[in-house]
């Protein structure tokens, strides 16, 4: 801003043609009464001049009656760089002249209230669980519109649980797509993955608690089955997994049953920090190794092969999703 002209002295940068060129043009443009917004693109490269027009300094009275114009600004050649950098610090929202809000979606607006009502309704499911008691104290707390509450978690309680399941699994991810796995054995990467998992919701213990007890029912057993799967996908995806057969299932399968177990042992674990949590969490995953190693002996022995060439055919013809 300091490069400009001051409205002053801004006549002395235009060429003396164009300067007569201006007096003698203004009396035949279509003004109105109190603005005039002038664009003129010179023949020669690079001189475009933005020239805007308003009612003060500039009296033109002998050709213009009543009408007062100022010219308030001028950009020629070595000013345009001023302006690029303006706009560059203005991000790519910039349209011309024009700042452009960019609004929320329906998602984020959604996304937004799930986290405040989660956020609220913490403190409270420790003594109603994961309710409509709980999702009513949480819009009065959080100031989440009621409406976009009940868009947010239509079924109330359970919903609210699945959310916040959902939120550590997200956090898990973004943790683990940072982390130096690749130094660590799969053993060791496993045990780090389930590990991490836990210590995620260490501090609301209570309301992981009241959520595996609701997910308990049979009504909602095969929901968090299937949050329990998506957990033990984000694990064995961030360790690397390549399975396309139907060792990709199994895998889910025996991790999400050690991670059910670790869970349960946990919620009733009282020594410091967890400890014999993880120490079962060890014998479990040893366990593992162990089935993996005898299902490796089996495969080597030719008389299991022949016996099982059957069922492995059936087997082979299972694909991991998206694998043809």
């Amino acid at each position: 801003a300091s490069e400009l002209p001051s409205p002053a002295n801004c006549f002395g940068f235009f060429p003396s043609s164009l300067h007569r060129w201006l007096f003698i043009m203004l009396p035949k443009l279509h003004l109105t009464k109190n603005a005039l917004a002038l664009h003129l693109l010179l023949k020669r490269p690079k001189r475009l001049i933005n020239i805007v027009v308003t009612n003060q300094y500039l009296h033109l009275r002998h050709h213009l009656s009543k009408v007062s114009i100022f010219v308030g600004a001028v950009y020629i050649h070595r000013h345009i760089s001023a302006v690029h950098s303006a706009r560059s610090a203005l991000g790519p929202i910039y349209n011309g002249s024009v700042m452009k809000t960019p609004h929320k979606t329906e998602n984020a607006h959604i996304s937004e209230a799930c986290e405040r009502l989660i956020e609220a309704a913490l403190p409270h499911v420790v003594f109603d669980g994961w309710t409509t008691a709980t999702l009513d104290a949480a819009i009065a707390e959080s100031g989440v519109d009621a409406g976009l509450a009940r868009l947010a978690f239509p079924r109330g309680g359970i919903d609210m649980a699945l959310a916040f399941h959902r939120r550590t699994d997200r956090a898990l991810a973004d943790e683990l797509a940072v982390a130096d796995l690749d130094a660590m054995r799969i053993r060791d990467r496993i045990i780090h993955c389930v590990r991490r998992r836990i210590e995620l919701v260490a501090e609301h213990r209570e309301a992981v608690r009241r959520g595996v007890t609701l997910l308990a029912l049979p009504i909602h057993a095969p929901e968090g089955a299937r949050e329990i799967w998506r957990t033990a996908d984000i694990i064995w995806t961030a360790c690397g997994d390549t399975a396309t057969d139907y060792n990709w299932y199994t895998k889910r399968m025996i991790l999400g049953s050690v991670y059910s177990a670790t869970v349960l042992y946990w919620l009733g674990d009282p020594s410091p920090n967890f400890a014999n949590t993880w120490t079962f969490l060890d014998r479990r995953i040893e366990n593992v190794m162990e089935f993996e190693k005898t299902k490796a002996q089996l495969n080597d022995n030719p008389l299991v092969r022949a016996i099982l060439w059957g069922p492995m055919q059936v087997l082979g013809a299972i694909k991991a999703p998206g694998t043809r």
